[in-house]
């Protein structure tokens, strides 16, 4: 891995930038969900909808949601009786997701602080590995496909949930633009946090695009790798399978 990475628009250290990603999720837990609301005018329910039901998840099946963060994929997929482990590196997006479990009385999950590079858990372990809006924050993104790759089951399935950059003509720059300028006021005014928000903007602008992601999930050794793109693009559901 390269001795600098990308934090947004700044090269830090890779372990400057896993700290800062930490300090970002920890500022803007409690408000998360309703920021998402606010930025993508509640579409994103309809987009985790969609990326559950191509997930398909089964009753009984033990499922990895990395980067699970406050519950969103996890609720809608233990609803469906699968046995979800809701994982994420940051201690305050999952208190947030286990208040919110316990207040809707949603069973079959359990919850495991890791880093998404080096998973405690053993080779084989789940049928399903889920990681919605979390894999762009991730320091080393190959890696942690690889670890993916690992404690997948064999037949098992990766899908990845991700904004990427749209091929609408006009839309895409529009969107990038209003995203721009006002994704971070929206920060500042709801969560009093503009700079986190300037991050996850600029990540989201730094994240490969679509076929180039694909190919890195290929790179990790999941076969069938596929893309759905969402509104031109702006968000993808990739997908691959150990075989």
């Amino acid at each position: 891995m390269s001795d600098t990475v990308n934090f947004g628009d700044q090269l830090v250290t890779p372990e400057e930038k896993t700290r800062r990603v930490g300090h970002v999720f920890s500022s803007v837990a409690r408000r998360y969900d309703v920021m998402n609301d606010l930025m993508s005018a509640g579409t994103h329910r309809l987009w985790k909808d969609r990326f559950v039901n191509r997930v398909k998840p089964q009753a009984g099946e033990q499922i990895l949601d990395m980067a699970g963060g406050t519950g969103d994929i996890a609720f809608r997929m233990a609803k469906r009786g699968a046995l979800v482990t809701v994982s994420d590196i940051n201690a305050d997006m999952l208190g947030v997701g286990m208040e919110r479990a316990e207040q809707r009385r949603i069973e079959g999950l359990s919850w495991s602080q890791q880093n998404a590079e080096t998973l405690t858990f053993a080779d084989r372990s789940f049928d399903a590995y889920t990681i919605a809006f979390g894999i762009r924050n991730v320091t080393d993104i190959p890696k942690a496909l690889r670890e993916a790759h690992r404690v997948l089951k064999f037949g098992g399935r990766l899908f990845v949930l991700e904004f990427s950059t749209s091929e609408w003509p006009g839309f895409g720059q529009a969107y990038e633009l209003w995203a721009e300028k006002m994704i971070p006021r929206i920060g500042k005014a709801v969560a009093d946090d503009e700079e986190s928000y300037r991050y996850l903007v600029e990540s989201i602008r730094r994240f490969p695009k679509p076929d180039a992601f694909r190919a890195m999930i290929t790179q990790a050794g999941l076969q069938q790798a596929k893309v759905e793109t969402l509104m031109g693009g702006l968000v993808c559901i990739w997908s691959g399978w150990k075989v």
